[in-house]
């Protein structure tokens, strides 16, 4: 961070300290250092994050609109193999079944947007985010990103979740090729 900003996390701890970032909005903090210390928009977005976990204002995985995990798995087939496993409904459940999604957007062998609705009236819907990768020849990877999620617990149990459908996606997917 020293070579990228000229300061360490700590020292910018100080600097936001200084300026009350502890009672500012995560937008408000990546501004004041973007404009008043000119840090590049990526680094002030890490330093304001890093900050706040710092200052307990935030918990890890968590985001301005609740919880995220990430979740990835390289399998071997090709990528159309994997996209395919994923887009297909029938095939998907086989290796997805009962998943409580709605495609909604899909970018063919690069992207799938969904809306997770696991019937909880009480929680709205979180959203799953596919990413397809080709990796080298009939080398893929998929990475699956659930947002919206409601607490760090929630976060471990939809790790769990994708990282067990991503092992049944692996050997579906390899038996399909």
């Amino acid at each position: 961070m020293r070579r990228a900003t000229g300061k360490t996390s700590e020292e910018w701890f100080v600097i936001l300290d200084a300026a009350g970032a502890q009672s500012l909005a995560h937008r408000e903090i990546a501004l004041l250092l973007r404009v008043d210390h000119q840090v590049a928009h990526w680094w002030s977005q890490h330093i304001t994050v890093e900050y706040e976990r710092a200052r307990g204002l935030r918990e890890k995985y968590q985001t301005h609109r609740g919880y995220q995990v990430s979740v990835s798995k390289t399998v071997p087939v090709s990528l159309a193999v994997l996209y395919t496993a994923f887009a297909d409904a029938t095939r998907r459940a086989v290796w997805l079944p009962d998943a409580p999604i709605t495609i909604r957007r899909d970018t063919p062998q690069k992207s799938t947007r969904a809306v997770w609705a696991d019937g909880d009236a009480d929680a709205p819907p979180s959203h799953v985010d596919i990413n397809y990768y080709e990796s080298g020849p009939n080398r893929s990877r998929i990475t699956v990103q659930h947002s919206r999620l409601t607490d760090a617990e929630d976060v471990e149990e939809r790790r769990a979740y994708w990282r067990a459908a991503l092992d049944r996606l692996a050997e579906t997917a390899a038996s399909q090729a």
